[in-house]
């Protein structure tokens, strides 16, 4: 086996894990989904499993993801950017970076509805980031109920119970990183600064 695709296939359980977590998907869950067995997917998930087709496929069509996106696989000859929205809870999710692992960062668009909805908040491990680009954010973190218009921003541990939606009905979009339990956020707040959020 080339370099080149060892390299491919030494970053598929990252990737798998990253992508898992950013959609607040158990193990579990997507064990029941896929019909593959939970030690699988975590040996997989660890690189303690190679990647093979009969895994890969259940995992693509679970996810709504192409097998190239999966895995990672080089673009060959074609410079455009490829953005796949995803649709999840009502709300699309451009995906705006690549890399396994890690900080991923999405574009997320909240459709505008003629009543706003109930919030249902959830937990899952992690830590987030978000700016508000258009419209009016309804943030519940907790007992926390924040309205943030554009040009807010916000950053939470995502562990605590939160749930985003439009405050008013109308459309919301905003730019989302997500970091794994842990990851940090840097933020410069003057020249020569590298004071960082407690």
């Amino acid at each position: 086996m080339d370099r080149e695709t060892e390299d491919v296939l030494d970053v598929v359980g990252p990737r798998l894990r990253a992508l898992r977590r950013a959609r607040g998907i158990t193990l579990a869950d997507l064990a029941a989904t896929t019909g593959v067995s939970e030690s699988t997917l975590s040996r997989l998930e660890s690189g303690q499993r190679r990647a093979t087709l009969e895994l890969l496929l259940p995992l693509s069509r679970t996810y709504d993801v192409p097998l190239d996106d999966l895995v990672g696989a080089p673009r060959t000859g074609d410079p455009r950017i490829h953005l796949k929205p995803i649709r999840r809870f009502g709300m699309v999710f451009v995906p705006l970076s690549r890399r396994p692992g890690g900080t991923q960062a999405f574009k997320m668009i909240i459709p505008a509805r003629p009543e706003p909805l109930e919030p249902s908040p959830k937990t899952h491990e992690g830590f987030e980031w978000l700016y508000v680009l258009n419209g009016r954010l309804r943030l519940v973190l907790g007992e926390r109920d924040l309205t943030l218009p554009p040009g807010e921003a916000a950053e939470f541990d995502t562990s605590l119970p939160h749930w985003l939606g439009s405050a008013d009905g109308g459309a919301v979009e905003l730019l989302i990183l997500f970091g794994l339990q842990g990851v940090r956020a840097h933020v410069r707040t003057g020249p020569g600064s590298g004071s960082s959020p407690g």
